[in-house]
């Protein structure tokens, strides 16, 4: 390997990559991003390539670092295989963000952690299964009339359900599959829509609102969900800040997902440390001049010595 251009891979799901039988409709967002970290990189002195997660613990070594930013499908019941493939690759070079990192992130647990130290979270329930009797429960203690149905390792809405009370309970196939989070309907994400911040190593970069279309509650891409640039106040940063400094680690990159609670505060709906979208497009700069792509290139060229 030449030592004056260190190579990185960004890990990517299958389904993203050119070629795949049943690619997902938002794969376009993988280009939108790659389009603008790569010249960063290179102008940082790294090159950078995409390749499928599950061919990366065999070419870990021919590579300085790797970073899991678009493996979109490792909670479809994969992610006992993902972390495998995590665990190999660190023995083998460097992963960013680390492997405990994504150990710790990868079921939503974790929020009951940051909970416990103060966080303000939307109230929630886990259970090691989803049952008529757990949502009637849920119901009762929440005292609300709509919940959100979650996997606990999920992303992207994948199996997830809001449940109006009342309605028929969902069919099995549409349930997380395992264990979940129930939580109460924050009726702000149609209102108002759900923020988030962006942070490379450690230092705040941009923020953006993300909202859902007419009739529908999620806010992703796939489902048709938009996005618009959006600048915090002062207040809001030091509130997405105070979520962000309860890790005793400083992540490479991170994601702060918040809604907004009936009495003004931003509850924290996600901290996402293994493979957020970085929703580049709303950093100030065009392709490699992007200031987030650049924020984040010269974060990881510090780490790998450059």
């Amino acid at each position: 390997m030449n030592d004056s251009v260190k190579k990185v891979a960004v890990l990517a799901s299958g389904n993203l990559l050119p070629g795949h039988p049943d690619m997902r409709d938002d794969a376009f967002e993988l280009d939108e991003e790659i389009g603008k970290l790569r010249p960063a990189f290179a102008a940082h002195g790294m090159r950078l390539d995409v390749i499928n997660w599950r061919d990366a613990p065999d070419m870990a070594a021919d590579y300085d670092a790797m970073l899991p930013l678009l493996v979109w499908d490792y909670f479809e019941s994969n992610e006992a295989e993902f972390l495998r493939a995590m665990a190999q690759i660190c023995q083998r070079t460097q992963l960013f963000n680390r492997f405990d990192t994504l150990q710790w992130n990868i079921n939503k647990s974790y929020l009951e952690d940051l909970a416990m130290q103060g966080a303000p979270t939307i109230p929630s329930r886990r259970v090691s299964h989803i049952s008529e009797a757990e949502i009637q429960s849920a119901f009762t203690d929440f005292k609300c009339e709509q919940l959100v149905i979650k996997p606990d390792v999920g992303g992207g809405a994948w199996r997830q359900v809001l449940h109006k009370k009342g309605d028929k309970f969902p069919a099995k196939d549409e349930l997380p599959p395992e264990g979940a989070l129930i939580q109460p309907f924050l009726k702000s994400v149609v209102e108002e829509g759900e923020y988030s911040f962006l942070y490379f190593g450690g230092r705040f970069s941009h923020a953006l609102l993300k909202t859902p279309k007419p009739g529908d509650y999620r806010v992703q891409s796939i489902y048709g969900g938009g996005e618009q640039a959006y600048t915090p106040s002062q207040q809001e940063r030091e509130q997405a800040r105070a979520v962000f400094d309860m890790l005793d680690f400083t992540p490479l990159y991170a994601r702060v997902d918040l809604l907004r609670a009936d009495d003004g505060r931003l509850l924290l709906i996600e901290l996402e440390l293994i493979e957020p979208y970085l929703y580049l497009d709303f950093a100030e700069g065009k392709g490699g001049d992007n200031k987030g792509a650049q924020r984040l290139a010269r974060v990881l060229a510090r780490k790998l010595g450059l």
